[in-house]
C-alpha cells in the first residue's frame, strides 16, 4: 500500500516536471524569436505527444476568426468554420451547443481572454470516440489554457511588431513622398515692383491633392494655376504629380490656355478612368498689356480686388476628368490697368468648420483681405490662415488647403 502511494506521488511529480519543462521550453522559444509556425509546432507537440490530447482545433482572431492549428480530426474538417456560439463561452466548459459540426466532434472548449477580449478558442476531443470521457487531457485544462494564452499572446505580439515595422516603413515612405511633393511646387515666386506672389500649402495628410504653380513665360508674361484633385492622400497626390508634369510639358509647347485645359482634361480622363476629377483655375498675367486671362475649370472662384470692388472669377468650363471631351470652354480676358490683388484658394479653406458646425464663409475672407490689401501677399495668406485657425477652434481642418495670392501693378 505504501509503495502505491509513493508511485502516485512520483507520477504527480513527473507530470508537474513535464508541465514546467514545457513552459520553460515555450518561454525559451519565444525569447529566441521562433516563427509563428515553429511556436505552433512546439505547442502541438506538447499537447499531442506529452499531454496526450487526442484531437484539437485552435481558433485565433485576425480580422476574422481563423483556424491556425488542427490535428487528430477527419477529412470533413479540412475547411473548419468558426461557430459564433463559441463567443458566448467565457470559462472552460463542456460544449453544450448543438449547431454546426464542432459540437459533434469536440467535448471541451477552452476560451482564452485578454482584458475581457477573446483572443482564442481551443476545442479538445479524444481520438477514441468510444470513451465516455476525455483521456488525460481533462486533468490539464487550466494548464492548457495558460499555455495557449502564452502562445497566442506571443503570436499577437509578433503581428503587432510586424505591423509596427510596416507602419514605420510606410511612414518613412510618406515622409519621402512629402519631400518629393514639396519639390514639385515652385521654389521661387515673383517679388518685383510690378508683380508679387506668395503661396501657402497645408496638407490634410502628409501628401495631398492640392496644387499650385507659377511659371514665367517671358519678360512680361506669367502663367499660374491652382488645382484640387478629388479625394485625399496618396492616390490624389499621385494624380496631382501627373498633372504637374503634364502642365509643365504643355507650357513648353503652347501658352494658349484653352489648348492646355483640353490636354489636361484628356490626361485626367485617361489616367483616372472617371474615378477622380480635378478642379483648376488657370490664369495668365501680362504685366505690360495689363491683361489677366483665365479659365476656371470648376474651381472655387478666386477673388479679384480692384478699385475698391471685389469680383469672383468663375467663367470657364466643367471639372477636368468628368468626360473625355469638354463640351464648352469660355476664356475670359480682363483689362485691368490699375493695381489689383488676386486671391486663389482651394475648397479646404471654406470647408473649415467651427464648434457650432458653421462653415468659414467666402464673405468673411473677402472682408478680411479687403482690410489688408496694402500688405504683401505672404502677409495676406498668413492672416487668412490665422483667421481660419481661430475660427475652427479645437476642430481639425477637414481637407487640404492651398492659397495663392498675387499682387499686380
Amino acid at each position: 500500500m505504501a509503495n502505491k502511494k509513493i508511485h502516485i506521488s512520483n507520477t504527480s511529480k513527473t507530470v508537474k516536471d513535464l508541465k514546467l519543462n514545457a513552459l520553460l521550453e515555450i518561454t525559451k522559444a519565444i525569447n529566441n524569436n521562433l516563427s509563428t509556425s515553429q511556436l505552433l509546432d512546439l505547442y502541438q507537440d506538447i499537447l499531442e505527444n506529452r499531454l496526450k490530447v487526442g484531437k484539437l482545433v485552435l481558433f485565433s482572431f485576425d480580422k476574422e476568426w481563423t483556424c491556425i492549428l488542427k490535428y487528430g480530426i477527419n477529412k470533413e474538417f479540412n475547411h473548419i468554420k468558426f461557430e459564433n456560439e463559441l463567443l458566448e463561452i467565457k470559462e472552460i466548459e463542456s460544449i453544450s451547443f448543438t449547431k454546426g459540426n464542432l459540437s459533434k466532434s469536440f467535448e471541451i472548449v477552452i476560451p482564452v481572454y485578454h482584458k475581457q477580449i477573446p483572443l482564442a478558442y481551443v476545442l479538445l476531443g479524444d481520438v477514441n470516440e468510444q470513451k465516455l470521457e476525455l483521456s488525460a487531457a481533462i486533468k490539464h485544462l487550466p494548464y492548457i489554457q495558460t499555455l495557449t494564452n502564452i502562445i497566442v499572446v506571443s503570436i499577437e505580439n509578433k503581428k503587432l511588431y510586424r505591423q509596427t515595422i510596416q507602419r514605420a516603413q510606410i511612414q518613412k515612405e510618406l515622409e519621402l513622398a512629402q519631400t518629393m511633393q514639396q519639390m514639385l511646387f515652385p521654389d521661387k515666386l515673383p517679388n518685383t515692383e510690378s508683380l508679387k506672389a506668395a503661396a501657402k500649402y497645408i496638407p490634410h495628410q502628409q501628401v495631398s491633392g492640392d496644387y499650385y504653380d507659377f511659371i514665367q513665360l517671358n519678360l512680361h508674361e506669367f502663367m499660374f494655376c491652382v488645382a484640387d484633385v478629388s479625394g485625399k492622400g496618396i492616390a490624389a497626390a499621385l494624380l496631382m504629380s501627373n498633372i504637374q508634369a503634364t502642365f509643365h510639358s504643355l507650357v513648353n509647347y503652347t501658352h494658349n490656355l484653352k489648348d492646355i485645359i483640353i490636354e489636361l482634361n484628356k490626361r485626367v480622363w485617361h489616367n483616372a478612368k472617371g474615378e477622380k476629377f480635378v478642379s483648376m483655375f488657370l490664369g495668365k498675367i501680362n504685366t505690360k498689356s495689363k491683361q489677366l486671362t483665365y479659365i476656371n475649370a470648376g474651381h472655387n472662384p478666386p477673388m479679384l480686388f480692384n478699385s475698391g470692388k471685389v469680383s469672383s472669377l468663375g467663367k470657364g468650363c466643367t471639372l477636368l476628368g468628368i468626360s473625355e471631351t469638354i463640351p464648352q470652354i469660355e476664356v475670359e480676358i480682363l483689362d485691368i490697368p490699375q493695381a489689383y490683388t488676386l486671391f486663389c484658394f482651394t475648397d479646404g479653406l471654406t470647408d473649415t468648420l467651427n464648434d457650432a458646425g458653421d462653415y468659414l464663409t467666402e464673405t468673411s475672407v473677402q472682408k478680411l483681405i479687403s482690410k489688408n490689401l496694402k500688405s504683401d501677399p505672404s502677409f495676406i495668406n498668413d492672416t487668412v490662415m490665422y483667421y481660419a485657425e481661430e475660427f475652427k477652434g479645437e476642430n481639425l481642418f477637414v481637407d487640404d488647403i492651398a492659397l495663392l495670392t498675387i499682387k499686380c501693378g
